[in-house]
């Protein structure tokens, strides 16, 4: 256990990339998915089709896959990203068609009634979205939103198989010079707990705080 202290301050690296990676994934697939889940409720039906599709298709393909097509297999496109714009491409890109679905499902879930009532107030449809869909939606889209970041603090292990020094592949290359796995991999399964449980914690909390609203 000595040595997996020794290694901390390596180690401590290898974690500030992963929380780097994540908390770029979590942002972009955040803007994203908001967007084409809007899109996908509120657009025309020529928008809704490829929002679709690109949503089934993504959600249904490994992420390990998604990450080596990025990786391996752009270049044979001729557009050459560096293997840390890669992974984070290809780490968004599947967040975003998890968190269309996550949109689609909290705005779908509003009572049309609650629509139709700021219709006859005579909000328009911006209005209607940030002033009465949206404060209902939010509520259930924290959770499952929560839940997806804890995913992607997990699902960014799979960068170090680009070469990218997170803490899984730093775990790893300490192995490789110290020769003792159990502790190491221990001290790692206990930093990635920290993390993941933290934000399990704020999903409880964020639940218990925007509560459903009884209709």
């Amino acid at each position: 256990m000595i040595f997996a202290l020794q290694s901390l301050p390596y180690l401590w690296q290898g974690l500030l990339i992963t929380l780097e990676v994540s908390a770029l994934v979590v942002v972009f697939s955040l803007i994203a998915g908001t967007i084409l889940g809007v899109a996908i409720v509120y657009g025309p039906r020529w928008l809704y089709w490829p929002i679709r599709i690109y949503s089934d298709v993504l959600r249904g393909i490994p992420l390990l896959v998604l990450i080596f097509f990025m990786y391996y297999g752009l270049p044979l496109f001729k557009i050459n990203l560096t293997n840390l714009a890669s992974v984070v491409l290809a780490l968004s890109a599947f967040k975003t068609a998890h968190i269309i679905e996550v949109v689609r499902g909290a705005i779908q879930s509003i009572p049309v009634g609650q629509t139709e009532a700021g219709k006859t107030i005579g909000l328009r449809f911006g209005q209607r979205l940030l002033y009465v869909i949206a404060p209902q939606a939010v509520r259930r889209f924290l959770p499952p939103w929560i839940n997806a970041v804890v995913d992607t603090v997990k699902g960014s292990a799979l960068i170090s198989l680009v070469g990218i020094v997170d803490l899984m592949l730093a775990i790893q290359q300490v192995i490789g010079r110290t020769y003792i796995p159990m502790p190491l991999y221990v001290l790692g399964a206990l930093m990635y707990f920290v993390i993941n449980y933290s934000l399990s914690l704020a999903s409880r909390r964020l639940e218990a705080r925007f509560a459903y609203i009884r209709e």
